[in-house]
Parts: structure tokens; sequence; C-alpha cells
């Protein structure tokens, strides 16, 4: 290639064609081996090895492999934090931990007897050894996020399960590695190691996510939001080093305190993925590769050996783990598969072992851990990350099938689509991003944005306003990979508007902002929302938010006498339920006698929800009470109802008053849910069997109310 190209000096140093090199083996990579069913992972890693040093080397593994990969790394980690399924963390913590401790004592007790007796290496190098057996990389996560499975508890588990494995592995490190340096290491050295560290992750989880709160109230620019995110997750990790502890557990520990703060269906989430998955995780990958020297165990069988010796223990360790929790925790074979895929992959940890193991000179010259334990890392990074990849594509795949079967089975409504009438610029934010969180996330087009142009307005300026305002809609939503269909259209009024757009679209809810009262005799709600009631039988929301929604630390619910009857009574209860799950905040449902029960057989029948608490309320009079509960920071949200429908009181008519008088500094989302049609039983929250939820017709309540009459007079 130099005499054709005599230019051209092997390695590139040039960083304009290194960067071009990177980009095309990540833009290849997939599209080569996913040709071939083999996961893209192996396809970066493979890449790696051939442009390396030990391969055609066309590049050298520099600093900038270094640095994104250190990146990389961090960023796998925090991915793995952020959408780790916080709502039913505390459920599966136990079977985390039985995972985290089986998975670093299997392997550090049989790795410590076959390097000690196969091998024949000392006590110190054969537990450095099996604690390389013991750590794992989460490699394979992207292809568990490719999927969509991020939230199976499953996942959750190996995830928790990383980050007690890691800890416990470079806490043997420190051990070991402290009795080469300095003459040997002081006793309470790691009592006051481990003091620090727990000291540091207090600091972090009280104060991380007071700042992430504060920032997000403040900032709402993406950009902006993005920087200050990988500011902490940075911050926590630099601090973490600066302990004595390795990064990952400073970013893995920032990804679980922010999760609440950014929902997965964030543009903001979308963001972080985007950035993550398209540089820094495929750095990473290809820089690991660049490490492999093949050429080693051609010559040598010792290394050879010792190499088959350190795979073949360090792949059996992770599977008997897996083994012995699927049988502890009662999991299916396949959730087994799902943990010894994930788990299985070394590199982070291995490499940080190994490394200081090959730096340690001991007395006669010699190193701790030799060449052939080097290179015999190298391949079993290689290995298992090629056998987890595999492990996991087949898992995810599996549990990825299986929950599409549930859905169809007994899924969402197959019709939703939501309606936001979009007129001002000052809510359009909030209102896209309560759609985006209450929606079925499978389908693609179930979002309509709509701005009414009155028909007496002849003034261009406000038809340009009006385009600009669903232009805002749209890119909010495609910033979180969603599609909105905009639509702007003339109408005698905003509410005629919206009425022949939900009948033409076939919308199954509307979303609007609370109107602002522009005079004294001004209604509460405004006329468009008090048409919308009147000529719309559908779910409507009327919201007002102080604060963005991802910012909310508590959900009340005010649910008045006979909601149960109503027919949306299931869908409204899906909707708050999910929009909780998805800001991963406490669900406060203020109901009384029937309704508590029924909303209780909903929520808890098929799952249990430690988020979600039932409170009795004697009567609707004691919604007045709930102000002493409702901070800044709370999502009040009250189901109402429609005037004439079962669940209305002559007490309702008071409620604007006492709203503007009692909540007025707090967030408001005022709910009246569908009035006709048959509830549709949401699988997701209730057992069809023992929670469904039977409608009552007018006619029958009107039955029954005869019937007390006749009971009384008697």
């Amino acid at each position: 290639m130099t005499e054709l190209f005599p230019h051209i000096e092997l390695p590139i140093t040039d960083p304009t064609w290194i960067f071009f090199i990177v980009l095309c083996i990540i833009l290849f990579a997939p599209i080569i081996f996913g040709r071939l069913n083999i996961p893209h992972i192996i396809g970066m890693i493979l890449a790696g090895v051939l442009i390396g040093e030990h391969g055609f080397h066309l590049l050298d593994r520099d600093s900038s492999f270094a640095l994104f990969g250190n990146v990389g790394l961090y960023y796998i980690m925090f991915l793995a934090g952020l959408e780790m399924n916080m709502e039913n963390f505390k459920s599966i913590r136990v079977k985390a931990l039985i995972f985290g401790l089986v998975g670093f004592v299997v392997p550090m007790t049989l790795g410590y007897y076959a390097n000690a007796y196969v091998l024949g290496y000392s006590l110190a190098p054969a537990l450095l050894m099996a604690a390389m057996y013991a750590s794992h990389t989460l490699v394979s996560y992207p292809i568990v996020a490719r999927y969509g499975v991020t939230r199976h508890r499953s996942v959750s588990i190996a995830v928790g399960a990383t980050a007690i494995t890691d800890s416990l592995t470079l806490f043997v490190l420190a051990i070991i590695g402290g009795q080469f340096k300095d003459g040997g290491q002081n006793p309470l050295s790691l009592f006051w190691l481990v003091c620090r560290v727990a000291l540091l992750a207090v600091l972090i989880i009280y104060f991380f996510p007071r700042v992430g709160r504060w920032f997000f109230r403040k900032y709402s620019n993406g950009v902006v939001q993005f920087i200050f995110v990988l500011a902490l997750v940075f911050l926590s990790a630099g601090l973490m080093k600066f302990v004595g502890m390795e990064g990952i557990l400073g970013a893995f520990l920032a990804g679980l305190v922010l999760n609440r703060l950014i929902p997965h269906v964030s543009p903001l989430m979308h963001n972080i993925e985007f950035v993550g998955n398209a540089l820094f995780v495929p750095y990473f990958l290809i820089g690991v590769g660049m490490l492999i020297n093949l050429e080693v165990f051609v010559g040598s069988i010792g290394a050879l050996e010792v190499a088959l010796v350190m795979i073949a223990m360090a792949l059996a360790t992770k599977w008997i783990a897996a083994w012995v929790t699927q049988k502890l925790c009662r999991m299916s074979k396949i959730e087994r598969g799902m943990l010894f895929g994930l788990s299985s992959a070394r590199a982070a940890a291995t490499l940080a072992v190994v490394l200081v193991g090959y730096g340690i000179i001991l007395p006669d010259g010699s190193r701790l851990l030799g060449d052939e334990v080097l290179n015999g890392a190298i391949a079993l990074i290689l290995v298992t990350c090629i056998v987890s990849s595999f492990a996991t594509e087949r898992a995810s795949r599996r549990i990825a099938l299986d929950e599409n079967t549930l859905k169809e089975d007994g899924g969402d409504d197959d019709n939703e689509k939501i309606l936001i009438s979009v007129s001002n610029p000052d809510t359009v934010e909030h209102l896209v991003s309560l759609s985006l969180m209450i929606r079925d996330p499978k389908k693609t087009d179930n979002i309509v944005a709509l701005n009414v142009i009155n028909d007496s307005v002849t003034s261009p300026a406000k038809a340009r306003g009006g385009k600009r305002l669903l232009l805002e809609a749209v890119r909010i939503a495609n910033s979180a990979g969603v599609a909105v269909k905009p639509i702007s259209r003339y109408g005698l009024n905003v509410a005629s508007g919206i009425i022949h757009t939900q009948k033409e679209q076939e919308a199954t809810d509307i979303i609007i902002g609370l109107h602002r009262k522009s005079n004294m005799m001004d209604s509460f709600l405004g006329g468009l929302a008090e048409t919308l009631l009147n000529e719309v039988h559908r779910e409507v929301i009327i919201l007002k938010m102080l604060m963005p929604l991802n910012t909310i630390r508590r959900i009340v619910v005010a649910v008045p006498p006979k909601a149960e009857y109503e027919a949306g009574f299931s869908k409204w209860v899906g909707h708050i339920s999910k929009l909780g799950s998805v800001l991963g905040c406490n669900i406060y449902f203020h109901a009384g006698g029937q309704t508590a029960m029924c909303l209780r057989r909903l929520l808890f029948s098929h799952i249990v929800n430690e988020k979600v608490k039932i409170i009795g309320m004697d009567s609707w009079d004691d919604l007045l009470l709930l102000s002493a509960d409702v901070n800044y920071d709370h999502l009040l949200v009250v189901v109402s109802a429609r005037r004439g429908s079962i669940s209305y009181t002559t007490a309702f008519d008071r409620l604007p008053s006492q709203i503007s008088h009692y909540f007025s500094n707090n967030s408001l989302m005022l709910l009246y849910p569908d009035q006709f049609g048959e509830p549709t039983a949401l699988q997701t929250f209730s057992d069809p069997m023992s929670a469904h939820v039977k409608p009552v017709s007018y006619t029958t309540a009107f039955r029954r109310f005869m019937s007390k009459i006749s009971r009384r007079k008697q």
C-alpha cells in the first residue's frame, strides 16, 4: 500500500483519517454482521482486531481510543442505571443481591482452585485471576436496549448484580494490590476505603437529584440539559476514582439517582442513548478489539493452556451462578439465559485486574501476572464478549416475542389516538410531554397536534404563529423518537375546530391547557373546555403545569364516589399509573368506600406496586383537606365528571372556586373520563378474572335508585 500511495504511512496518525476509519466501522459493521445474523457488537470487536497493531496495524491504540473508550464504558454503566426499572427494583433487589453474591463467590472459589491446582499458581496470583472470572461488564447491554426489554426483571437483576460483583472484585484488587505496594497494606486501609465509598455514595444520592431537579426547572434547553447530565456522570465517576474505586461504579450510581429525572420517553433520554450508541460505545468496543493479539497462542502451548482454563472457568462459573439464582428465585429458563448472557462478558474490571497484576514486579524480577496471563485475559475478553452477545441476543429475542404476544392477547386499545391542542407557546412542551408519557409506545402514529385558527382572524401573523407552534410540537416529539401528525385548520372557533378534528381523526383522548381568565366574568375552565365537555364524550385532560413534568415528586389523585361506574374508569387509572411509572414517583389515590375497593382490585390484583397507595376519603368535601398534603412539586389530579354522568354531584359546581382558592400554586390536571362505550380491562394493571369492573348503565343506576326510595318508604 505504501508503494502505491507513497504519501500514506502506516499506522495512520492523521486525526481526520482516524475518525473516518472508525466511522466506517461503526457504519458498516452492523450492516455486514446483521446479514450474517451475528450481533454487531462482535463486528466492532473483530474490526478492532483487524485494524489494531496485532492485525493490519492501520491504527495505533492512541489516547483518543483510551479517552473515547473510557467514555463509552462509563456510558454503558450510566445507561444501565438510567434505564433500570426503579418502580420494580425494590421487588427484585433481593434477587439482584443473590445473583451478585453467587456470581462473585462461585467464580472466586472454583477459579482459585483451578488456578492453584491446574495451572500451579501461588495464592496471590491465583486469587487475582479468580477475580477476573468474578467480574463482568455489560458489553451486550446495547442488544437488550435494541430489543426494548431493558425494564424486564431479569435485566434489572443482572444490572444490579453487576454493581455488586464489580465492587467486590475491585475490593479484592485493592487488598491484593496493596500488599505489594509500599511494603504492604495497613489492615485499616480496606476499612477506610469502604467508609470513603459509602460516604461518597450517600453524598451523590442526596445531592445529585436535588441539583438535577433544580437545574431542569430552571433550564429547558435540550443541549444544556444533555451537557449537564454528562457533567454529573463524569463528576460521579471522577469522585469515585478519587476515593480509590473504579469510575464505572460512580457512573452506574449517577444513572440510578438521575433515573426519575430522565423519563425513558423524554427527548433528553433519546439524545443520551443516541450519542452513546452512535459514538462512545462503539469506540469502546473497537478499542477492546485492538488489545487482542491472536498470534500469542499459535507458538506457545503454555499460553494456550492458560487461556483455555481461564475461558472455561469464566464461562462455567457464570453459568452456574445463573443456574443457582434461577433455582433459588424460581425464574424461567429464558431469564436464566438473560442472566448468563449479560454477566458472561469481561472487559473493564478484567483489564483493570490484569494490568495491575502485570505491573507488580516481585523481588525476583518477575511479574505477579506474567505475559501468558495478560494474553489469556485478552483472549478471555474476546471469547466471553462473543458468547455474551449470542446468549443475550437469543434471550432478548425470546423475551421480546413473549411480551409482544401478551400485549396482542390483551394489551392497550388498538385505536388509541391522542389529540393535543396547541395554542400557547408556554404550554406546548407540557402537553407534548404528557402525551408521550401516557401513549402506547408500541404504536407509531397515535399523537395528533392541532392548531385551530379562528375564521374571524385575518392576520397572517396568527396563522404563522400557529404553524410555529405545530413545528415546535413536532420537534419535541421527534427528539424523543416519536412521530406526530400536525394539523392546522380554520374554524368558527377553537372548540368547533377541536370537535371536528376529534371526529375526523377518531381521537380517543384530548389534552388541552387550562384556560387563563381574561376578565372577572370569565369562567374557570373557559368556554373552550366547557364546550368540549358538552360535545365530546371521550376522555378530556385539562393540564396546568408550573414546572416540567419530569421534576414532579408525587402524584395526588382525588377520585369522586361512584367513579368506578364510569365507562372510562379503567382507562384513566391506566393512564395515571403509566404516568407514575414513567416519572418513577409515588401515586396517592384518595377515594372512599366501594371506589377504593375497585381501585385496589384494579391496581394490586396483578402486580404489587409499592409506589401506589390508596388512602380513604370519607366524602368528596374532604378534597379541601388535600391542600395540606399537596406541595409545590406535586401534581394534583382531580377526576371530575360531566354534568348528568353517574359520578356527577352538585359538589363539582364548587370545584372551580375551590381549586382557584386552595390549589392555585400547584400543578393541576383535571381529568374527565370516557362517558360511553364498554370499558376496556387493562391487562397491565388487573387480572381479568378477578378485577374486572362491570359497567353500570343509566337504566340500571336509575332502577337501583328507585328501589332504594321504595325500601325507605316501607
